[in-house]
């Protein structure tokens, strides 16, 4: 049986998970990637697992998972002993703070919405200085208290 191993430069494997080169070569260089052994002439090499690994931490970067999550993470995706609870927990825990920054992304939103309403109504095609938005940005928002 003839097996074929792909190799791959480093920007065959930019371009193959969907990275800058710079990007790759941080990741090695904080030790998310293992160093790429090297050619007689130093350039890098790299094999499907190497674009395996750089696509999961690419996927996880993408979820938004910070650069110590995702070592926790590839961590836990090599490791025969531990429990895939952990890699649950650490996905709720980031699902949470999804839904807290959604959350305050919608109470961001209305503002906004009514901002734009109330300049429609009140000031629209005058002076900009007259505008609402200032006066209603200057103003302490609602539910704010003694500062």
């Amino acid at each position: 049986m003839n097996l074929h191993i792909r190799v791959f430069t480093i920007g065959a494997l930019a371009k193959a998970a969907g990275v800058s080169t710079p990007t790759i070569r941080y990741y090695e260089e904080i030790r998310l990637l293992p160093p790429a052994p090297r050619t007689a002439g130093g350039q890098r090499t790299y094999d499907d697992e190497d674009l395996g690994r750089l696509t999961f931490i690419k996927q996880c970067r993408d979820f938004g998972f910070g650069i110590d999550q995702v070592r926790v993470l590839l961590e836990l995706s090599i490791s025969t002993n531990r429990d895939c609870v952990e890699t649950r927990d650490i996905a709720q825990t980031h699902l949470d703070e999804v839904r807290q920054k959604l959350a305050e992304l919608r109470v961001l939103e209305r503002r906004l919405e009514s901002f734009v309403t109330r300049c429609d109504i009140a000031c629209a095609g005058g002076p900009g200085q007259d505008c609402v938005i200032f006066k209603d940005m200057a103003a302490p928002a609602k539910g704010s208290c003694c500062g």
